[in-house]
């Protein structure tokens, strides 16, 4: 069974995080499949842009808890986002969480519906924001990313896009976004490919110093004791024993 849904229109090809039995959580499977869809995108000229959006009130609930993707393969994707040769614009309807932020800033451009929440949940269950740091700590405003990082508060998307997470947000997200999908299908593709190239440079600069230190850390806190008793919690809905 497909993870991912697909459609095009006009140029336009739209991804679809399509996994409601775990709120589009990033597990394997899932990390793998778009990635593999993204690899089409960057190498089908009737590609213009990329919409990734989800199925379901969850863009993503971030890392899958029962089948984690690695860390590695977690930094590919992102990666991925980052390099396609093509600008990928994230669509939110509902809720991101932890990893499923990542992909967000990951994309080159963001809209969301007032309906949408967010939130970095990892120091909730014992692990940190290590992977995902690589696009956000160079797109994110620093002490708003300071306070959602260390207390893990849910925040709308007024604030996500006051803080640079998402690019624009309001009650329709199709009328935000369709400006923006004009926009894209009116440039020349050659031109769109270097000046993403431009903006994403310093991003990328971050992949390359910092990607294996955040991996090893990654793996690290999520094989501890702290994360075993974080991820026990969550899973059976009780507080973890470090709650005051």
């Amino acid at each position: 069974m497909a993870l991912i849904g697909r459609t095009r229109a006009r140029g336009v090809e739209t991804l679809a995080l399509d996994s409601p039995d775990n709120r589009n959580a990033l597990s394997a499977a899932l990390v793998a499949e778009l990635a593999g869809a993204l690899a089409d995108c960057g190498g089908d000229d009737g590609v213009r842009a990329v919409v990734l959006t989800h199925t379901g009130t969850t863009f993503s609930a971030g890392a899958d808890l029962r089948n984690p993707p690695a860390p590695e393969a977690l930094v590919g994707l992102l990666r991925a986002l980052v390099e396609l040769p093509k600008p990928v614009v994230a669509r939110v309807t509902g809720h991101a969480r932890a990893g499923g932020l990542g992909l967000l800033a990951a994309c080159d451009l963001a809209a969301a519906a007032d309906t949408a929440s967010f939130a970095f949940t990892e120091v909730r269950v014992g692990v940190a924001p290590a992977v995902i740091s690589l696009p956000l700590l160079d797109r994110t405003d620093p002490r708003a990313l300071a306070r959602y990082y260390l207390t893990g508060e849910r925040f709308d998307a007024a604030e996500a896009t006051r803080i640079g997470l998402v690019t624009a947000s309001g009650p329709d997200v199709d009328a935000v976004l369709a400006p923006v999908l004009d926009g894209l299908r009116a440039a020349e593709p050659r031109a769109l490919t270097e000046t993403k190239r431009l903006l994403t440079a310093r991003v990328l600069e971050s992949f390359d110093r910092d990607a294996d230190a955040l991996t090893a850390l990654s793996a690290r806190l999520f094989a501890s004791p702290q994360a075993r008793e974080g991820m026990t919690a969550f899973l059976e809905r009780r507080d973890p024993r470090w709650v005051l």
